[in-house]
């Protein structure tokens, strides 16, 4: 039934295989990486910590962490069950392609190509959920990390380098779970080529511009950039008060 693995399909394929590290790069390690959403968190996250250390009693953040690791959990849970159903359906490998040429539009492809579609999708699956897997551990380690953390008072320099140190932790846990949300959606991209390589290859287009605008030119974006700004503003006014 149908053909084998075309030009285009090498194409789509190769194109993901490039765009998708290389906006992870730009978004997470690159110097860009400073003016996105995820650096606005995180800004937010080591003033978090320095709030949490002046606090005799840390129930409240405790709370909100165990929030956190439950958002973590239900992720890591979706993933490995979309893996599960993926492999079931890898089983009935013949009769997702008679049924996948009933779409409009969808170009007829041999079962081993129908396969190899299903397989790059449990790979992709898969790398979400070690993704998630490792921000929920983290997410753990900084629970105990606040545990033992001694009440310290805010603006002492130990204060100012614990936070910093427990503000990492939960900034790299951050990092990894926004790696496996980005997963998914290029995991949406890759549900193109069951069509056509060429819709594929517009999808994982789409799917970058849309995590690019998300995490670069978001309403969300400008709210945090505004709010650091008046946080700025206040802290310079309060210290030309005190001199």
């Amino acid at each position: 039934m149908g053909e084998g693995l075309q030009a285009l399909d090498i194409a789509a394929c190769s194109f993901l295989v490039v765009a998708w590290p290389a906006y992870t790069w730009f978004a997470d390690y690159s110097r860009w990486s400073e003016k996105g959403l995820p650096n606005a968190v995180n800004q937010f996250r080591r003033e978090w910590m320095v709030q949490m250390l002046g606090r005799e009693l840390r129930m409240v953040d405790l709370l909100i962490q165990g929030n956190l690791v439950r958002g973590i959990a239900f992720f890591a849970s979706t993933a490995i069950l979309l893996v599960g159903g993926l492999l079931a359906v890898l089983g009935a490998s013949e009769q997702a392609a008679v049924a996948l040429v009933r779409l409009p539009f969808a170009v007829e492809s041999s079962y081993a190509v129908v396969e190899l579609k299903i397989v790059a999708l449990v790979l992709i699956f898969v790398y979400a959920f070690v993704k998630f897997v490792w921000a929920f551990r983290l997410a753990n380690y900084s629970s105990i990390l606040y545990g033992a953390a001694p009440q310290l008072s805010v603006g002492s320099p130990l204060s100012e380098e614990y936070a910093r140190h427990i503000g990492r932790i939960s900034s790299i846990t951050g990092r990894h779970f926004n790696q496996g949300l980005r997963a998914n959606f290029f995991a949406i991209a890759v549900l193109g080529w069951f069509v056509h390589p060429a819709l594929f290859m517009v999808a994982t287009l789409w799917v970058v511009g849309l995590l690019y605008r998300r995490e670069f030119r978001s309403n969300s974006l400008i709210a945090l950039q505004s709010l650091q700004a008046a946080v700025q503003a206040s802290e310079a006014q309060e210290k030309s008060a005190d001199q």
